[in-house]
């Protein structure tokens, strides 16, 4: 049954079939191979996964997202971040990166965050002198920053499978978040001074910059009211994306008013179809997950790698290198729902803080956007201009992969990057 089931989701992935479909078909083979098992357990179980309460946060947390994209979001957090960096050599390719940190707050998405910034700083950067796929790669490599910065749809759906505090991994992914910023703005500065890239530049205006803060301060206000609402305990996690989907209308469509009434249905959509792709793909992994379960893999595995090594830092690298090679061919939601199951009894066992694990697991999932050859974050790099090749834009982000895997091992090895936060916010 476990070698059908593996194999059958090996092949339907080499064929490029949807991530959703090959983990349902993979199981429902699995099943009839079997032979004793009704298939209405698929259902009962894909219902079952999709049913809760807390997943609710995740629809209203894409709408949120969505409405902000579409309300013109993106152009006013562009200005802002000029209006701080502008002065220096590099100050697009910086914007570019600082841009994204902040709309991260606003989506959790890293597609979403990749495309909304993306096509605002591509043509800008490009007109200015930089590389087309170096324009383009910037987005790409910075937009991993989205799930991590809170709210994060990954952390949401990590907790629902551990049990583990919705707001405590929010807190927990602030300042790795704020790492591979910090990092990724070293880097692009240093190579754009290097190359002589982007000539434009522009003297700091403190009076620059309080514009271009009074224009976006509402949309910056976003993720502390979602965050500070969520810690003082006024609403749940779920509650406060609901607030977060009111609070965007009200910002752009009637503050702002760079979103119109009738473009609401549209917006609605849009999150909805983006939902119900993540949902199908909770259900079926739900199902793989369980019977890999009831064969007992969680537990093979964890023997296996017991039997290596009981260190847990070196449990963690193992993980982490299983989770790099399965990003480059497994979306994010699907791997959440197969690896999470598989390694958490694991981690406990070893006295791993689920926190720190959580952060570690989504940050590594979430590079295997930029990883080809399923790399979503590059796919969608590509189509914001047409001088790009897949090629180069893949050699051009790989020095930003490697930061941000170095980021990932410090997170790995230092407990406190995490922890810390969450401990210091709990004892207030």
């Amino acid at each position: 049954m476990l070698t059908v089931l593996l194999v059958t989701l090996l092949v339907l992935i080499l064929l490029n079939v949807p991530i959703a479909i090959c983990l349902g078909f993979a199981a429902i083979g699995a099943l009839l191979f079997q032979g004793d098992i009704d298939l209405i357990v698929t259902v009962q179980r894909m219902i079952r996964s999709i049913d809760s309460t807390t997943l609710l946060a995740i629809p209203l947390f894409i709408f949120a997202g969505k409405v902000m994209e579409r309300g013109g979001i993106s152009r006013r957090l562009v200005d802002l971040s000029y209006s701080i960096f502008g002065w220096l050599p590099g100050s697009l390719a910086m914007v570019t990166v600082l841009s994204c940190m902040f709309f991260a707050a606003l989506s959790g998405s890293a597609p979403a965050t990749v495309l909304a910034i993306g096509a605002v700083m591509a043509p800008m950067m490009i007109e200015d002198g930089y590389p087309p796929n170096f324009s383009v790669a910037i987005a790409a490599a910075a937009g991993v920053i989205g799930p991590i910065i809170p709210p994060s749809i990954p952390f949401v759906n990590y907790a629902v499978l551990t049990g583990t505090s919705i707001s405590d991994m929010f807190i927990a992914g602030t300042v790795p978040g704020v790492l591979l910023g910090l990092v990724l703005l070293i880097y692009v500065f240093i190579v754009s001074k290097k190359n002589k890239w982007g000539g434009e530049t522009r003297p700091f205006h403190l009076a620059t910059f309080l514009k271009a803060l009074r224009r976006s301060i509402l949309a910056l206000l976003m993720p502390i009211i979602i965050l500070g609402g969520i810690f003082s305990g006024i609403f749940t996690p779920t509650e406060a994306a609901a607030v977060a989907g009111v609070y965007g209308v009200l910002v752009a469509g009637i503050i702002y008013r760079d979103l119109k009434l009738r473009e609401l249905p549209g917006v609605a959509f849009d999150g909805a179809v983006t939902n119900g792709m993540i949902m199908l793909i909770i259900g079926t992994a739900a199902i793989f997950s369980w019977i890999l379960s009831t064969q007992q893999v969680p537990a093979m595995i964890s023997s296996a790698i017991l039997g290596i090594t009981d260190n847990p830092i070196l449990i963690l690298i193992l993980i982490n290198i299983i989770l790099l090679i399965n990003g480059c061919f497994m979306e994010l939601t699907a791997s959440t729902f197969i690896y999470i199951p598989i390694f958490f009894p694991l981690i406990q066992s070893v006295g791993i803080d689920p926190i720190q694990f959580g952060v570690m697991a989504m940050l590594n999932m979430t590079m295997g956007l930029l990883t080809p050859p399923l790399g979503i974050n590059l796919f969608i790099a590509k189509g914001l201009d047409s001088r790009t090749d897949f090629g180069g834009i893949c050699r051009t982000v790989m020095p930003m992969f490697v930061l941000e895997i170095i980021v990932l091992f410090l997170i790995t090895f230092v407990p406190a990057l995490t922890v810390g936060p969450v401990n210091f916010i709990n004892g207030l």
